[in-house]
């Protein structure tokens, strides 16, 4: 009998803008021990696409490597947006070019209380935050459908249109039931929608939600307006375990979900495409008056890593690192604050990479 092949994964690194490149170091490393661990290996390829790349050359993302991309498992990506860009060039031209080019139709964000972090709920612990939101990600307000009439006058009219069409809602809405079936927590899917006032595009969520629910009998289905979501989420967050939703309220909600998680320095989310690459990466932005300090929090960034690991099917490394995620909160750290957490972005990034070798 000949040795077992060791698996391999060819991931594509963004570090990307401030204090990106820095945590996503810490991320690696943390990869890097789980991998000589569990006896996988990672084929890193770096790009230094973002603000810096873009004020030097004038090239946001070339349609070159997007193809580039495609030959990848993953992406691994610290943050984009620098400070003498204009809000929405690299975002658009980076962040939003992936995720459509890439058909990343699944945004998926776990909201998860770990111990000894500090949560603005009131007398709500880990074992009350512990659900996930599925966003579609490709299509309604983000389309950019729509335009200006009369543009720059008293009778201007600005039209941005939801696009929405049934193979993007029902295939995202498919992964949610998929997704919720698999967690096996609660078995619950919540639609979060406006149905009472966005009649056309969420009379088509709401009929195909209602379909897809009887293939999947053994899950839960509810419904809630998304103003009501934004009320529970905060007075009884243990009620969700999966909810699913469109593009613009997912954006929304999802920054709520990190505030009641302890805030954007432990969240991590992933843009995912289930045939093809996906992109993993801390919620926060990139936090420029922090960079070269050496005192950003990496959690978010290692707890993302830890996404795509469980993504690429490792998932017993995947877990060990937010068992090390959780020893850190739990032990570790003073606070999650940048400055504030008794350790440096090196110092937190090395206790990981030892907890996951050594227990």
């Amino acid at each position: 009998m000949g040795s077992k092949a060791v698996k391999s994964y060819d991931i594509a690194v963004i570090g990307g803008d401030g204090t990106g490149p820095e945590v996503i170091a810490e991320g690696l490393k943390a990869l890097a021990a789980a991998s000589s661990r569990y006896n996988f290996k990672l084929n890193i390829s770096d790009y230094d696409f973002g603000g810096n790349r873009y004020l030097k050359t004038g090239e946001i993302l070339p349609d070159s490597a997007v193809e580039e991309f495609k030959n990848f498992e993953a992406i691994f990506l610290g943050a984009i947006g620098h400070p003498d860009v204009k809000p929405g060039i690299l975002e658009k031209g980076i962040l939003l070019k992936i995720r459509f080019a890439l058909d990343q139709y699944i945004n998926l964000r776990p909201v998860k209380l770990y111990p000894g972090v500090w949560t603005p709920i009131k007398d709500k612990g880990p074992e009350d935050i512990d659900f996930v939101v599925v966003r579609e990600n490709t299509e309604g307000l983000y389309c950019g459908a729509g335009g200006f009439h009369k543009k720059g006058t008293p009778d201007e009219v600005a039209v941005q249109e939801s696009v929405n069409t049934r193979k993007g809602v029902e295939r995202c809405l498919r992964f949610a039931f998929e997704y919720a079936k698999k967690r096996n927590k609660n078995n619950q899917v919540t639609l979060c929608g406006k149905t009472n006032v966005l009649t056309y595009a969420f009379d088509l969520w709401q009929r195909a939600f209602n379909e897809i629910a009887k293939d999947y009998s053994g899950i839960k289905t509810d419904y809630a307006h998304v103003d009501a979501i934004c009320m529970w989420m905060v007075k009884n967050p243990e009620w969700f375990d999966v909810i699913v939703t469109d593009n613009m309220f997912g954006d929304i909600i999802t920054d709520l979900g990190a505030m009641i998680q302890g805030g954007m320095g432990i969240a991590a989310g992933g843009n995912i495409n289930p045939q093809g690459t996906s992109m993993f990466e801390p919620i926060g932005g990139s936090a420029p008056k922090y960079s070269g300090k050496n005192m950003i929090n990496p959690l978010a960034a290692i707890s993302a890593g830890a996404m795509m690991l469980d993504w690429l099917g490792e998932k017993e490394a995947a877990l060990k690192i937010e068992q090390a995620v959780i020893n850190i909160t739990s032990n570790k750290l003073k606070s999650l604050a940048a400055g504030k957490m008794g350790y440096t972005t090196t110092e937190v990034g090395d206790m990981v990479a030892e907890y996951v070798l050594k227990h």
